[in-house]
């Protein structure tokens, strides 16, 4: 419920504080005092849009604040879920800036405006004779009747499982659409595949192929050239391996005079044995360098399918070809696997139709068993609003189960009719403004019985109605006041007389600015705005005595 609301330089509005009663506040007062502006204040904490002309003075933002008591309408998964501190008296701030723009703060967390509309439709049902569509609804005609069923976790777990099932049957139809996509693709997909098995690929076996390519294509004159420096080393006629061997014996005489001698000496030895070396590797190296004409054709024919498989698919090396393999043979598998997958979900599918089917007519059942209540209930309290004749029926009409929805199997539809002989029809093709109105405020106060509804506020519902039935209106807003908070703007003193909390709405000149104010009355106050209601400005001693009375009965 709402406990307070602060309204800053809105409208024609300076500043206005209210605290409500938690049960019945009537808010009266003349024509044109700004009742409706402070209904307009509540709306934009609420949700509604605005922009600068909202402002009652151009230079300053304008400020709405409501403190709201929300322990017992289970908001705490919505909090959670849109990432909001929870408390249990929960403040919701409005600002609109000189230059139009909005911020929305719901506990000094910003929100935007569709998070707070659908908050503050949790919290607050405004309503008004012009605003009678909802009752029209089938959605909220389906609220009420499963509001009398009470078998709120049930309808919970059954759209829970039925969203689940929807969603399983999405994923049926897009994995059949992916298979017969699928069946004309894998043949291509197949010959790609065995295109690259067949040649049987080795992540590397390129470079090393490359490097044979260019030993096998200089063979001739690798082997030639290494022959010949063989034959220079120690084969020909004056050959280096020879020639330095004669060198090392001259000098090794000369070691014996001159020490200096000894270290060239040494180096010539160690030379002369790393060319010996050198030599001998080289000569094993021409025996190895073969010239082969037949192993030649073959890496460049292997080289050649590796460059064209990289070319066809536009890749740069032999791993990203095995890559390809390896993702062809897992699309492959995926199509294989697809019918199984197919079989397996249209079986779960199968029992998940079946499992809904009972919940759903299990949900219908209890449904079918509280039409009778919600149809006398109305009926008895359209006869105390005044409506003596008024019929309610409700009419279920059961869809077939392979019709089922969200809802269930139920296709709830309100009927009525107000005049004696004629047969109840729908809502919106027989029920006046009026009529419309006290049955909406007739299914609305039964169902708090069952729901904790939102606060709800009556704006002038009770037009058309006078005497004795605005005497009724009343008593049964203050009846559905002991479970609900309820606030109620009118303009009879019947329905105002019966508020716990009467506030008066006037208007008032302030340094040559026209604004609203509004103030809680007194005892003696009341009886004065109540006898003004009855009989105009300067009331007499009747209307103060009838107002008097009005203000005892409240049965």
């Amino acid at each position: 419920m709402i406990n307070r609301i602060s309204i800053r330089n809105y409208a024609i509005i300076d500043q206005l504080d209210i605290e409500f009663s938690n049960h019945l506040s009537i808010i009266t007062g003349e024509t044109g005092a700004g009742k409706s502006i402070i209904l307009g204040a509540l709306g934009l904490i609420l949700g509604e849009r605005a922009d600068s002309k909202s402002l009652f003075k151009d230079d300053s933002k304008c400020v709405i604040e409501g403190s709201f008591e929300i322990e017992k309408y289970g908001l705490k998964d919505f909090f959670a879920d849109n990432d909001i501190d929870y408390d249990v008296n929960t403040i919701i701030r409005r600002e609109i800036t000189v230059d139009g723009r909005s911020r929305a703060f719901v506990n000094d967390s910003p929100v935007n405006l569709t998070l707070l509309k659908e908050l503050g439709e949790q919290l607050i049902d405004i309503h008004s004779q012009h605003q009678t569509l909802q009752i029209n609804s089938a959605a909220f005609q389906l609220q009420v009747v499963d509001g009398f069923a009470q078998h709120k976790n049930e309808v919970e777990i059954f759209r829970n499982d039925f969203k689940a099932y929807k969603k399983n049957q999405l994923k049926l139809e897009k994995l059949i659409t992916q298979s017969n996509e699928g069946k004309t693709e894998i043949d291509y997909l197949q010959f790609q595949f065995n295109e690259l098995e067949a040649v049987k690929l080795i992540d590397g076996e390129q470079l090393e192929l490359e490097n044979e390519q260019q030993l096998l294509s200089h063979a001739s004159e690798i082997k030639s050239s290494l022959g010949n420096t063989v034959y220079i080393l120690d084969e020909s006629e004056t050959p280096v391996l020879g020639q330095l061997k004669e060198a090392i014996h001259h000098i090794s005489t000369l070691e014996k005079y001159n020490p200096s001698i000894v270290n060239i000496a040494n180096r010539l030895r160690s030379v002369q044995i790393e060319l010996k070396d050198v030599s001998t590797e080289i000569a094993a190296l021409s025996d190895r360098t073969l010239i082969d004409p037949e192993r030649l054709d073959f890496v460049n024919e292997r080289l050649d399918l590796i460059y064209r498989l990289q070319q066809k698919h536009r890749l740069a090396s032999i791993k990203e070809l095995l890559e390809l393999q390896q993702s062809l043979n897992d699309k492959i598998n995926s199509f294989n696997n697809a019918d199984e997958e197919i079989e397996r979900l249209k079986k779960q599918l199968e029992q998940e139709f079946k499992q809904i089917i009972v919940k759903a007519e299990k949900i219908s059942l209890q449904r079918n068993k509280a039409l009778k209540d919600v149809e006398q209930q109305v009926t008895t309290l359209l006869k105390e609003l005044g409506l003596v004749n008024a019929v309610f029926k409700i009419e279920n009409t059961p869809l077939e189960n392979h019709q089922v929805t969200v809802n269930g199997l139920d296709q709830i539809k309100f009927l009525f009719s107000a005049n004696q002989g004629f047969n109840p029809q729908e809502l919106n093709k027989v029920a006046s403004g009026g009529e419309l109105s006290r049955l909406m405020l007739a299914i609305k106060g039964l169902s708090a019985k069952y729901n904790a509804l939102p606060t709800i506020v009556f704006d002038e519902i009770d037009t058309g109605v006078s005497g004795e039935v605005a005497r009724k209106v009343g008593n049964v807003m203050h009846k559905y006041a002991e479970n609900m908070q309820v606030i109620t703007i009118t303009h009879l003193p019947q329905i105002a007389s019966k508020g716990q909390t009467h506030f008066f709405v006037y208007k008032e000149n302030k340094n040559g600015h026209t604004s609203t104010g509004i103030r809680k009355l007194s005892h003696d106050e009341r009886i004065k705005e109540i006898a003004v209601m009855l009989s105009g400005e300067n009331p007499g001693e009747n209307a103060l005595l009838n107002a008097k009375e009005l203000l005892t009965q409240v049965n």
